[in-house]
């Protein structure tokens, strides 16, 4: 059976990746997208790719109206991601989260809705497969070592902060333990900003330079001994379509919501 899906933010960088790899499969259909600068436009047409032939909407209601779908795929931008998921549930669709920039309230409200419509989200901050090692990675050595910080690096144009891969990572790490802080941050001499940003247990620095695409680095350190774990992306958006695809698959096969794609995956 065919997996008919809509997909918002179907003309940006990772989202068009995402448009020309469903072209080109037969188990998932793209039925309708979401451009408000495309709007009235054919998909295919807009991406020069002659196998979408979907229609383009300028908002989720008109799109979901027009096409029933069985899968939204939410993939724009943090001011408007959560209201569009929302809606995408109260259309009784399954929900893949693409976007980076959530918060955990946000998500808290996002998991009610899809309890109340009996329906799957599967909100994933990076669907890169090293960024769900580095993930499940740093949960084990938590496990073991109680004190670390985050870097999260970006390029200078990125206004979201920290990114949607550290805000889930600081999330995992949260339920594992606290960092613990030898020197108390409310104890901290001369400008306490320099130490970061305190988020859920985590102390996380933020870095927005060109030059940068989307990289996250964790640090943590016992006495005389330290251990460093990093995910670096690239320039291509090439390393998010098979974990979307595999996402788009699997989002209909639970209900409520799951953070991670490693949460439908076998990782034991």
């Amino acid at each position: 059976m065919t997996i008919r899906v809509c997909l918002a933010g179907a003309t940006g960088w990772a989202g068009s990746a995402v448009a020309r790899a469903i072209a080109h499969i037969d188990d998932i259909t793209l039925v309708s997208a979401v451009s408000r600068t495309h709007a009235t436009h054919d998909l295919g047409a807009v991406l020069a790719e002659p196998h979408l032939t979907c229609p383009v909407y300028a908002n989720v209601q008109e799109a979901l109206a027009a096409h029933p779908c069985d899968v939204f795929f939410e993939f724009t931008k943090p001011d408007v991601a959560k209201s569009n998921v929302l809606t995408a549930l109260q259309h009784k669709t399954h929900v893949v989260i693409g976007t980076s920039g959530l918060t955990d309230a946000d998500y808290e409200e996002i998991s009610a809705s899809a309890d109340k419509n009996q329906r799957g989200v599967l909100a994933v901050g990076n669907f890169a497969l090293t960024v769900v090692l580095l993930q499940k990675f740093s949960e084990i050595a938590a496990r073991f070592i109680p004190q670390w910080e985050i870097i999260d690096y970006a390029h200078d144009g990125k206004k979201d902060t920290p990114s949607g891969t550290v805000r889930e990572l600081a999330y995992r790490l949260s339920k594992v333990r606290p960092s613990e802080l030898t020197v108390p941050l409310e104890q901290t001499q001369g400008v306490v900003e320099t130490r970061g940003a305190h988020l859920t247990g985590s102390q996380v620095h933020s870095i927005r330079l060109p030059g940068y695409t989307i990289s996250a680095e964790i640090i943590f350190g016992m006495p005389d001994q330290k251990l460093t774990i990093r995910h670096d992306s690239g320039s291509s958006a090439q390393p998010y379509v098979d974990g979307a695809l595999l996402a788009i698959r699997k989002v209909n096969t639970f209900t409520g919501l799951r953070r991670g794609l490693d949460s439908v995956l076998d990782l034991t």
